[in-house]
């Protein structure tokens, strides 16, 4: 399929863009006050929508997946990214902090169990925030599964992707000393938070060029260079979570804790060419996990904009209204 194609299609299965009806800065403590929208019908199913990165943030066509008359859409800014505030701040921010988060958000908002969806580490905080509250979770909606292992980490920050694209991983790592790469996400951190900004701005660029370089499978290898502000808070926040490898007790956990979640339904969206997050982890994913439906998509990379994936979740959240009344939503 040529690219304008694949645009084409992609256009065809979104929704209109919906304006949010609720924006508001919630204040969550530990000094952070977090954005917060809804979007869609106020009365209708309930789906909060878990940004990637960690240090993404939300973004407008992220309510396009979701037919407004049917979906109460909230989308939120993680502490320190986005419109958040303090930005690009990692005190009191951890995944625990963020799974209290999102239970704050659910309090305020009156709802009683929702659906969540979430790509790459929105993948991740999805699973885990289900672990930790199973009764208030309905459905999950995963795509380009993350489930933040040591492995998962080494393909990307070790050079497992790199053999693929030896050029970019070339550019990622001649901005540290020869001496210092055989732990590149430390090397990074020591250069993320140096205090000097413009030191922590140019790698933080970097960081970010060779994550969305590898992001979709029609990428040409070419990135440009990412707004100061977003690399930075998007450099330093995964980075942190990375050297942290997500205030996890143990590696592997997801995969260990699964029983926890064995009665809740889930559609995972894989691109069978993502580069960032290899098809390895959803299936492994999908085979512990009973109620779990991987739709591998061919040719489709990391991308949530990628045609496949996006035909492939817009198909999949018209089947959760469909199941609505019988997941008691």
């Amino acid at each position: 399929m040529d690219k304008s194609a694949g645009q084409k299609r992609a256009s065809q299965v979104l929704y209109p863009p919906v304006n949010p009806f609720d924006q508001r800065m919630l204040d969550v403590g530990d000094g952070h006050k977090i954005y917060v929208e809804q979007c869609g019908n106020p009365r209708g199913i309930p789906v909060v929508v878990l940004h990637g990165g960690p240090g993404g943030g939300c973004s407008p066509a992220m309510r396009r997946y979701f037919d407004p008359d049917q979906f109460r859409v909230i989308l939120f800014d993680q502490r320190g990214c986005g419109r958040s505030r303090p930005h690009a701040s990692v005190q009191s921010n951890t995944t625990w902090h963020l799974v209290r988060d999102i239970e704050m958000i659910r309090e305020t908002l009156g709802i009683d169990r929702w659906v969540a969806f979430g790509g790459s580490w929105g993948a991740t905080l999805a699973l885990i925030y289900a672990q930790a509250h199973p009764d208030r979770v309905a459905y999950l909606v995963l795509r380009g599964v993350f489930l933040m292992t040591q492995a998962e980490l080494d393909w990307f920050y070790g050079g497992g992707a790199g053999r693929f694209w030896p050029d970019l991983w070339g550019r990622f790592v001649d901005l540290v000393p020869v001496d210092e790469r055989s732990d590149m996400i430390a090397a990074y951190h020591k250069r993320l938070f140096s205090g000097d900004v413009m030191l922590e701005t140019r790698y933080a660029r970097a960081w970010a060029s060779w994550e969305n370089a590898l992001a979709s499978i029609e990428h040409q290898g070419l990135a440009g260079e990412a707004p100061a502000d977003y690399a930075r808070a998007f450099a330093r926040l995964e980075n942190h979570f990375f050297m942290n490898r997500g205030f996890l007790q143990r590696d592997g956990q997801i995969l260990d804790d699964i029983s926890l979640i064995a009665h809740i339904p889930a559609t995972i969206v894989q691109g069978r060419y993502d580069m960032v997050c290899p098809p390895e982890s959803a299936w492994a994913l999908a085979e512990k996990w009973g109620r779990a439906n991987l739709r591998m998509v061919p040719m489709a990379g990391h991308a949530l904009s990628e045609p496949g994936i996006t035909a492939e979740l817009v198909r999949t959240m018209r089947g959760v209204a469909r199941q609505a009344a019988g997941l008691g939503l």
